[in-house]
């Protein structure tokens, strides 16, 4: 390669790394009255911190579900646009329950805001979205430290979930990724050259390298038709973990084309290797 175009690629690097996180986080803001209102018509309520710190969004209190389970959403939009996801996490009846009680909800299912994301502060990144990640799983473990906290990531929130789960495995029985990568680099170098996406990108989420310090169980949902993240990787990341796990697979779904509707068989399943039924 001549020095003219290694120069060229050297100011493209340097240029794109200037706006690294526009290919990596795609956030929708908006404003906190409109989000209250917009949870409020899903029956849900601001999720906050013992100091009133914006968290996510939550149940109003109830008569609990079996287990509590914190989904991290993917790098678009914001955590109220995971309805399909939270509506078929709830639809899920806990296998062990009597005939009697038959509904008895499994799951009570948080959403976890990523700063930068919806009307909560700060700018996203792996800096800011893990530690305050940990910091919310902290929250709930304080709250009942009787009651264990699984976690569930979508696409970019495998990686989040994943490093959650390394922070924090003994609080975090099971994890449940949907979608997932080993890397955000690994993603990125199936479209570009690897030396590119590595020179641009800073924050890596990987999960090949957090899932090696977990050893909980690891339920793992693959797209087989996935345009966005290849369905190869979250096949190498699940072949790859020493620890119980089972794998899904969705032959004809593409990344936003999943089925989440009540009574999937791959969710009910899923619970039950989770939670150990």
């Amino acid at each position: 390669m001549s020095a003219v175009r290694l120069g060229l690629l050297a100011v493209s690097v340097l240029a794109l790394g200037g706006c690294r996180n526009t290919f990596v986080y795609y956030p929708t803001r908006a404003g906190e009255s409109e989000l209250v209102d917009a949870a409020a018509q899903l029956g849900l309520v601001p999720w906050t911190d013992g100091d009133g710190g914006r968290i996510g969004w939550r149940r109003p209190d109830r008569e609990a579900a079996a287990h509590r389970i914190v989904l991290f959403h993917g790098n678009a939009g914001h955590s109220l646009h995971r309805e399909a996801i939270l509506t078929g996490l709830e639809s899920v009846i806990d296998p062990a329950s009597s005939a009697r009680q038959f509904t008895s909800r499994v799951w009570d299912v948080h959403l976890f805001e990523y700063p930068g994301f919806g009307s909560r502060p700060g700018r996203p990144s792996e800096e800011t979205i893990v530690p305050a990640a940990v910091a919310a799983v902290d929250v709930l473990l304080a709250e009942d430290p009787d009651r264990p906290v699984y976690l569930a990531g979508e696409s970019l929130g495998t990686g989040v979930a994943s490093q959650v789960a390394a922070a924090r495995p003994q609080g975090v029985p099971g994890i449940m990724l949907i979608t997932p990568f080993t890397n955000v680099v690994d993603v990125g170098a199936a479209t570009f050259p690897r030396f590119l996406v590595r020179g641009v990108l800073t924050d890596r989420y990987d999960s090949e390298s957090a899932l090696e310090r977990y050893d909980g169980r690891v339920g793992v949902l693959v797209a087989g038709r996935d345009e966005v993240v290849p369905a190869e990787l979250g096949l190498r990341l699940y072949e790859g973990y020493a620890g119980p796990g089972r794998l899904w697979v969705q032959e004809e779904a593409g990344h936003n084309t999943l089925d989440y509707s009540t009574g999937s068989p791959w969710l009910q399943e899923m619970t039950g290797f989770l939670v150990g039924r």
